[in-house]
Formats: structure tokens, C-alpha cells, sequence
């Protein structure tokens, strides 16, 4: 997993995993994996799934054509509340991309420690040599 900044302000962290590397070799078995990872953790609630590639596609805009499907899981951690200016950063969404031969994995860095680590193992869980 690398770190980047996305348009030279944005902390995004970035996973790309070849299905030779992963048991997961559909979108849906992704999707069902982060979806398990969320449920198991009692403060984390999951919100919804966008499917990022079908809206794109709705309105006629472009999509790189290697990107078979995109989805993003969106959910919250949402441990504390104590300022209104929080809720700026919530909630969280993990992005999946499809893009043939790999998954792209991103999601942008939360302020709260405890949700990066969170994220991580979950994304680093998604290959087979995962401890």
C-alpha cells in the first residue's frame, strides 16, 4: 500500500492487488469481504455502496477504459462528535476498482488513527500471504 497526494492536497493511501494475488476474483466478492470486515467491527457502521461506474455510465461521462467496475463502501467510524467541523471528514468510503487482471484499492486518509489502521489491515487482508 502506497501513500499519495491526489491532486496535491488530498492524503490517499493505494492498493493494487492482482487477482493471482487475492481469493477475491469478483467485484461482489470484494464487496462482500469489506462488507463482513465493517460488521465484525461494533464501531463501525456501514451506510451504503455506490456504484460509481453504473452512475458514470447513466450520464454519458468518460471512464477509463481499463476500469471494468468501480464501487465505493461508505461508511463510519464516528467514534467521538465533538465539533461540528467533524462531520466534514465523515463518513469514510473505501473505492474499488476492477480493472481486469487487478484491484485498485484507495481511500483517503481519516484523521482518527484508529480508522487508518482499520483500513489498512482490511485492504491488506485481500491478499493470500495476509497474516
Amino acid at each position: 500500500m502506497k501513500q499519495t497526494l491526489f491532486q496535491e492536497k488530498y492524503p490517499v493511501l493505494v492498493a493494487e492487488i492482482d487477482k493471482a494475488e487475492t481469493r477475491y476474483q469478483t467485484m461482489d466478492a470484494v464487496v462482500a469481504y469489506f462488507r463482513e470486515k465493517i460488521a465484525a467491527n461494533p464501531k463501525v457502521q456501514f451506510i451504503g455502496l455506490f456504484d460509481h461506474h453504473a452512475h458514470t455510465t447513466r450520464i454519458e461521462g468518460t471512464i477509463n477504459p481499463e476500469i471494468k467496475a468501480a464501487v465505493n463502501l461508505i461508511f463510519c467510524f464516528g467514534l467521538a462528535l465533538p465539533n461540528p467541523q467533524v462531520l466534514a471528514v465523515r463518513p469514510r468510503s473505501i473505492g474499488i476498482a476492477d480493472m481486469g487482471e487487478k484491484f485498485v484499492v484507495t481511500f483517503m486518509e481519516a484523521p482518527m488513527q484508529p480508522a487508518n489502521e482499520a483500513m489498512e489491515a482490511w485492504v491488506r487482508g485481500l491478499r493470500n500471504d495476509a497474516s
